[in-house]
């Protein structure tokens, strides 16, 4: 049958790309204007070209241009439509700022809108104007807009050390990046410096000033580097977009990219640092790649990768059986342009052979540089560590003679039974066995010894290690060459069995700690939780460090007495419980929280500590510190834990970020609440208070000025008037004084029987006479008498009647009822008045809140109820409300008390 070759798969578009390119669908175009500095140009070229294409007929408007009084630049709007801007009220001034709500009324093709970095003025929808392009770009408008480059967020520290000032206003990098345009506004820093001088960028005093600041000729040099440079990488990162989005194949020559390739060998971190003496000396951007292959053994790359990072450069680690091809695969999507290896030692059955990754990737990179990078000096070929094993080295070789003695045992109790070249099958099984479990070496001595014990044992002649007859021969070769690629090929076999149970068993404890991390829990027990996964990933003691400012932590029991430069760490959670670094680890420590970097045993600082301290590092800093105690493993992590270790780093920091975040918007829901709090009191005490106060005033100045011309009716009136308004203003006092005593638990309470039919009684007789009207009474025979306070059940029925009178209305209907139901005793309260929307229900016993009923009749002061509840519970029942109860109407208040009493 002839033999048939399946064709090349064509290449396909990268998906993170075409995912890029449809996320940006139905989104409004961005185009930045890009400069190094003040007076480039900027507007005026962003102006001009708008000019241009509104000529051709586009539908450009300006939302906002800041022309600085520079004629040209204000000359270029002619004949463009202007925005009106916004007025904003700030502490009595007039502040003009941006129209949002006016430019997406407008909907231009195209919105001009300067100064991407501005602040915009309190009372804005958005802090930031970039904000403002944002929802304009999500609302599918285009639009134009101009920045400095040192406006950049990551670009702001370099600014200072540059230029000595500090950039107050910055635009996050990934609108940069998320812009579909960008055109650099470039003049050289001479020019700049003749245009200053000039006033065509500040007036004459201010130019001044700049000349001896910040527009000096080295800084303008610097941050016109960095625009170039800034500018340069974004038309790289469209190429690469351009080429995957399309399926293009790499590289194309736009520009130089380096990427070195990381191995577990000691030479490895020599290798890196050659690359990025390279990338230094190209200017170029560094990429370190790890390619793993399953079933190799080898060294621990991530000590190499980690050192790639502390020197700039992107890792990645990609797994493969055909390293070359995933190599060029990798180096042609990054569009890389040279790769940087080290020549290795590779062993001489591939020198001989030609399959050295060298040269290999001399033949096929045929469209990269490449850059073989020798051992350094002194440095000798030193044995890879052997990989974990579960039982020790001396067991290991003892069991190998072992299982070919049981072989052996084995085929005595066959011998006679079956022919003697089928016992070769037993000592092959012995072979397999001890390479699976103990590695490769061990299944070729193995091997060794099995086909001795044949050859010697059951071959003619025995007894001899002689082989006669060509059958014999055939037998003895055969089974010499299976049973060393099989102990070769189940070695292999052993160990990335081994290697993938330790990945399997570290993701499934990442999975579960995951899991436990999405739980609920205070900030105390998910560190807790933290120290003690990382206590079993790494078999160290552990701990958790948390910074401490003047701010109390909770649950610590610390009193605030650091000042923020006083901020020092404390032991938060440990596992084991008495773990904690000592004062010269500390200082490691410090020095971790301080760099964001490790220190401590096995790092370049303070290596000689016993404690290694890694950063928990979130979106606003270090949150935190994990301290591990190394010095007490006999050996490093291996790479399988070493990853599990970084990756319950990564999650612990993403979980405390989320719980500050929880905090935060706790604290914060806490302080709403306690501003409309604030607020509804001093409403209701101005209204509540005022009121009484005026008639009692207007009674007194009536009796004080018209004296005896006044009838003694009138009199008595006036003097009835205020009295009552005296009474209203005392029992509002008394009423904040009762919430305040039921808010802070302050209430006393006396308990005794309570005849309830009586406490009824007396309480339905004051509602009555106050309101002067009766109201009807449904008492069920045979009451109990619950242990209650007296005093406060009237207070509380009392307020209840009094509620249910002034909403029922002068001709309402009002009922008082109470009856046994099971363990408890039952009083309600009824009334037929507007009733309570739904939606108030469950606030309706909250502090100062007043029911929105749309004909109530009286006003109040929202303490009533909230009284009723407190003293309820204090009493130990319960109080709901019911609305409607009848007709669409009505209210029905519910008192439960249990029989023989409640717990206070």
């Amino acid at each position: 049958m002839p033999s048939s070759t399946r064709p090349a798969e064509p290449p396909r578009p990268d998906p993170d790309a075409l995912l890029d390119a449809a996320r940006r669908e139905g989104r409004g175009r961005l185009k930045v204007f890009l400069g190094a500095a003040p007076g480039v140009g900027k507007t005026f070229e962003m102006l001009t070209e708008a000019r241009r294409r509104a000529l051709g007929g586009t539908d450009v408007v300006v939302g906002l241009a800041e022309t600085h009084g520079r004629a040209e630049t204000a000359a270029q709007l002619a004949g463009l439509e202007v925005l009106p801007r916004a007025r904003l009220d700030y502490r009595g001034q007039a502040l003009e700022e941006f129209d949002l709500d006016g430019a997406l009324a407008r909907r231009p093709a195209i919105l001009v809108l300067d100064e991407l970095p501005h602040t915009n003025a309190p009372g804005s929808r958005h802090p930031k104007r970039w904000q403002d392009v944002e929802e304009l770009r999500a609302a599918g408008i285009e639009v134009w807009t101009a920045m400095n480059v040192q406006h950049l967020e990551s670009l702001s520290d370099a600014v200072a050390r540059i230029t000595g000032v500090r950039v107050a206003e910055t635009v996050p990098d990934g609108v940069l990046a998320g812009a579909d345009a960008v055109e650099l506004i470039d003049i050289p820093p001479a020019e700049l410096l003749e245009r200053l001088r000039q006033g065509k960028v500040y007036r004459a005093d201010q130019a001044e000033r700049a000349l001896r600041g910040f527009f000096r000729e080295g800084n303008l040099a610097a941050l016109r580097e960095m625009a170039l440079r800034r500018t340069a990488e974004r038309v790289d990162a469209d190429v690469t977009g351009y080429m995957r989005a399309n399926a293009i194949s790499g590289p194309w020559p736009t520009g130089d990219r380096v990427m070195v390739l990381v191995g577990g060998d000691p030479a490895a971190e020599n290798v890196v640092r050659h690359a990025q003496r390279i990338a230094a000396t190209l200017r170029a951007p560094l990429v370190a790649l790890h390619v793993e292959r399953p079933g190799a053994a080898g060294g621990d790359p991530g000590t190499a990768l980690r050192f790639a990072e502390t020197l700039g450069a992107e890792t990645e680690t990609v797994v493969d059986t055909d390293v070359p091809r995933a190599i060029l695969a990798a180096a042609a999507e990054r569009n890389v342009t040279h790769l940087v290896l080290g020549r290795g030692r590779p062993s001489l059955w591939r020198r001989l052979t030609g399959r050295t990754l060298s040269s290999t990737l001399l033949r096929r990179a045929t469209d990269f540089a490449l850059h073989l990078v020798p051992d350094p000096v002194g440095t000798g070929r030193r044995p890879s560590p052997p990989p974990p094993r579960s039982v020790p080295p001396w067991l290991a070789r003892a069991s190998v003679p072992l299982l070919v003695l049981a072989a052996t045992g084995i085929g005595f109790g066959l011998d006679g039974i079956v022919a003697e070249g089928a016992l070769g099958m037993v000592y092959l099984a012995a072979t397999v066995a001890s390479a699976v479990a103990f590695g490769p070496a061990h299944g070729v001595a193995a091997a060794v010894l099995s086909f001795l014990a044949w050859n010697f044992l059951f071959i003619p002649p025995r007894y001899t290690l002689t082989i006669s007859g060509p059958q014999e021969v055939v037998g003895a070769v055969v089974f010499s060459l299976v049973a060393l690629l099989m102990a070769g090929t189940a070695g292999r076999l052993g160990h990335s069995v081994r290697a993938a149970r330790a990945r399997v068993f570290g993701l499934r404890r990442l999975v579960e700690f995951s899991r436990r991390l999405g739980a609920p829990m205070s900030r105390g027990d998910l560190l807790t939780l933290i120290a003690a996964e990382a206590e079993r990933v790494a078999g160290c003691p552990c701990c958790v460090l948390m910074p401490v400012t003047g701010v109390d932590l909770p649950g610590l029991g610390l009193e605030a007495s650091l000042s923020t430069h006083e901020a020092d760490l404390v032991v938060r959670a440990a596992a084991p419980a008495e773990a904690g670094p000592d004062d010269a680890s500390m200082a490691a420590a410090r020095w971790a929280f301080a760099r964001g970097g490790a220190a401590g045993w096995g790092t370049d600082t303070l290596p000689a500590v016993p404690w290694q301290f890694q950063p928990l590092t979130t979106g606003a800093g270090v949150a935190g510190l994990v301290g591990l105690r190394f010095a007490e493993r006999a050996e490093p992590l291996d790479a399988e834990r070493a990853r599990a270790l970084d990756a319950l780093l990564d999650q612990a920091a993403v979980a405390l970020e989320r719980a500050e975040l929880m905090e935060e918007r706790a604290r914060g829901a806490a302080r709403a609440e306690a501003d409309a709090l604030r607020t509804t009191l001093l409403t209701s005490l101005g209204h509540d208070l005022r009121t009484p106060l005026t008639g009692i005033r207007g009674s007194l100045e009536t009796l004080r000025t018209m004296g005896d011309a006044l009838s003694p009716e009138a009199r008595a009136d006036l003097i009835l008037a205020a009295e009552e308004e005296t009474a209203r203003l005392g029992r509002f006092a008394a009423n904040v004084l009762d919430m305040v005593r039921v808010e802070t638990g302050a209430v006393p309470l006396r308990r005794e029987p309570v005849d309830l039919p009586a406490a009824i009684e007396a309480a339905a007789e004051r509602a009555e006479h106050a309101a002067g009207r009766p109201l009807e009474r449904r008492l069920g025979a045979w009451l109990p008498t619950p242990s209650l306070d007296p005093v406060l059940l009237d207070q509380v029925l009392a307020n209840l009647l009094d509620n249910a009178m002034k909403f029922s209305g002068p001709g309402g209907r009002v009922t008082i009822a109470a009856r046994r139901e099971g363990a408890n005793v039952l009083v309600q309260v009824e009334d037929d008045g507007p009733g309570i929307p739904r939606e108030d229900l469950v606030r309706i016993f909250d502090p100062f809140f007043r029911a929105s009923r749309t004909d109530r009749i009286a006003a109040g002061t929202g303490l009533g109820l909230a009284i009723a509840r407190g003293l309820t519970r204090a009493m130990g029942g319960e109080i709901a409300a019911e609305s409607p109860v009848g007709g669409g109407r009505g209210t029905r208040m519910s008192l439960r008390f249990p029989i023989g009493g409640g717990g206070a």
